[in-house]
């Protein structure tokens, strides 16, 4: 019961019957009030831990709405610096598709270039066989030329060889051309173009179309031969030498004049022996 007191006004003349049955009907509607109030607070209750977890719910939720700001705003910031990047990849791409089409240029360029080297190598290559053709040509119409110009300076020399070292004070009376020096056995000692001779000396005269130092150095080596091979034989003459040539140059004419050696060259239809002043011919 409710601990508030009750004022109840009996209807006058009311008959103890009457009291009770409206004391109980006040009993009744009390008890129900109280269940009505049970009922009501228990739905306050209820009420009070909804509305505890709806508040606790919106607190989650204002923290997941945070979360998903926060989130938001990183996968924005993301997004930006994604599209940077993207950005200069398309940047980078642009400028990789220009450096390949300068690329390409430069490979045209190249690939021409080779195609235009290898033309110029392959007309290279057959100009080198032409040319290797015509000196081929030119050394075997020169090594003609060259016999004859060697026949010719043997007919320039031989006929007046004589007459032109007698006129500087010798006394030649034999000449020949072409003499073979050999040992008995028939062991080659050397060959001589030609020797002229006399009692007491002997002169050998190397003849070249063109001669040249080596040729020079070889006909010192022959005399040194023939010295030797006459002191074998007790041939007391003295030897001389002299080096013949249809085309002389100056350094070939110096260097055999050096040697001790004559210098016999073309004149006109005939020969000349070069006889400088203070020339003193070698003797062995």
């Amino acid at each position: 019961m409710s601990d508030t007191a009750m004022h109840f006004e009996y209807p006058p003349g009311a008959s103890p019957a009457e009291i009770w049955a409206i004391l109980r009907e006040v009993a009744e509607g009390q008890k129900e009030n109280r269940l009505q109030q049970q009922e009501t607070d228990r739905r306050l209750k209820e009420t009070d831990q909804l509305l505890k977890e709806v508040a606790e719910g919106q607190k989650e939720t204002r923290l997941q709405m945070e979360d998903t700001d926060r989130r938001m705003k990183e996968n924005a910031e993301r997004q930006k610096e994604t599209d940077r990047l993207i950005q200069e990849n398309a940047e980078q791409q642009k400028e990789n598709a220009e450096r390949q089409k300068e690329t390409d240029r430069l490979l045209k360029e190249v690939a021409a270039g080779q195609k235009e080297t290898r033309l110029q190598m392959e007309d290279t290559d057959r100009q080198m066989k032409e040319t290797a053709k015509q000196l081929k040509e030119t050394d075997r119409n020169f090594g003609k030329l060259s016999n004859r110009f060697g026949e010719l300076a043997e007919h320039l020399v031989i006929p007046n060889i004589m007459e032109k070292f007698n006129a500087l004070g010798f006394t030649f009376t034999k000449f020949g051309p072409n003499v073979r020096i050999a040992e008995v056995s028939g062991k080659r000692i050397a060959e001589l173009d030609i020797l002229l001779e006399n009692g007491d000396t002997a002169i050998v005269v190397e003849v070249k179309t063109k001669p040249s130092q080596d040729d020079v150095d070889d006909h010192v080596k022959r005399m040194e031969v023939l010295r030797r091979y006459s002191d074998a034989r007790n041939d007391k003459r003295v030897f001389q030498g002299a080096v013949a040539g249809a085309i002389m140059t100056k350094e070939v004419r110096d260097y055999i004049i050096k040697n001790g050696f004559y210098v016999i060259e073309q004149s006109g239809d005939t020969v000349m022996i070069n006889t400088p002043e203070g020339f003193k011919p070698r003797q062995w």
